[in-house]
């Protein structure tokens, strides 16, 4: 199944990135490669300008994630989550939006996975703890939140090169 023509402008290491992606999920039906392409040139958009410590462009990072997805031979909404699991933490990007434009399981599953980083808390454990408590509640509505927290902490401990030893904690 050839690869779908891309939505976005990539850069010589996102389309790297973009097409190993698509490599790996060559079991999708042509209509779930198109939506796949779909869920990658949006959250290419929204982390648009955003890098990793290593310099790299933000994008690969997701990208990576629904890669280990894919390889695992999850469904198109997981891929997709996987794409986009950071957009709501880290973009101006709304659950409300993310749902107009793909749905309310894809915008649940995103939500179950971000931070709660805009309500105050007292310290940063209660803030953490309270983040936990939401990914397992997302959890329990849709186990596949988990496996993609999983991919996303497997990339980041494969790509821990880029911080410090303290930050490696």
């Amino acid at each position: 199944m050839p690869i779908p023509s891309p939505q976005a402008s990539y850069d010589p290491l996102t389309a790297d990135y973009r097409n190993k992606l698509f490599r790996e999920a060559g079991y999708l039906s042509d209509a779930e490669q198109q939506q796949l392409e779909t869920a990658c040139a949006y959250a290419f958009r929204a982390h648009d300008g955003q890098t990793r410590k290593s310099g790299e462009p933000y994008i690969t990072h997701p990208i990576a994630v629904a890669t280990e997805l894919a390889r695992w031979h999850m469904d198109i909404q997981t891929l997709s989550a996987g794409l986009m699991h950071d957009v709501l933490e880290d973009t101006p990007v709304t659950k409300a939006q993310m749902a107009t434009d793909f749905g309310d399981t894809i915008a649940e599953m995103v939500d179950g996975l971000s931070k709660l980083e805009n309500l105050k808390f007292d310290s940063q454990a209660e803030q953490q703890a309270e983040s936990f408590r939401k990914l397992i509640l997302a959890m329990t509505k849709d186990v596949r939140v988990i496996i993609v927290k999983l991919s996303d902490r497997l990339h980041n401990m494969r790509t821990l090169g880029a911080k410090s030893p303290a930050s490696r904690r």
